[in-house]
């Protein structure tokens, strides 16, 4: 087993909203299917690594208390970071170095208002 995690949703309230706030904030292109009456917005994916999608169904509530996921904020988060509060974010923890083997970390408010974050080792 290489990974723990193997899939991660991100809820929405506001569909269109969140897949524009994430291709945003993460300069990518996110692409959008329905599967059995769930919105889902697919982040891109190797095929070989974790990746998740941002969800919107009957089952799916933002939320800002319980799990948080770390995304990827590439070789240096403050790049993703600066693009939080234009996009329709808040920034809550600004970036923060944990150590020097274990790099940094930032938090944010999504525009579903879920508290996620990321990490980077620069």
């Amino acid at each position: 087993m290489q990974n723990m995690i193997n899939w991660f949703e991100i809820p929405a309230v506001n569909f269109d909203r969140a897949v524009k706030f994430y291709s945003t904030i993460l300069g990518v292109e996110i692409t959008s299917h329905e599967f059995m009456g769930t919105q889902m917005g697919f982040l891109p994916s190797d095929g070989e690594n974790v990746s998740g999608a941002i969800v919107k169904g009957d089952d799916y509530t933002p939320a800002k208390d319980g799990l948080k996921v770390y995304l990827n904020g590439g070789k240096d988060l403050t790049k993703v970071l600066d693009r939080v509060e234009g996009a329709g974010g808040i920034i809550l923890v600004p970036k923060t170095k944990i150590s020097d083997e274990m790099g940094y970390f930032a938090m944010f408010k999504d525009s579903e208002s879920n508290m996620m974050a990321l990490h980077s080792m620069n």
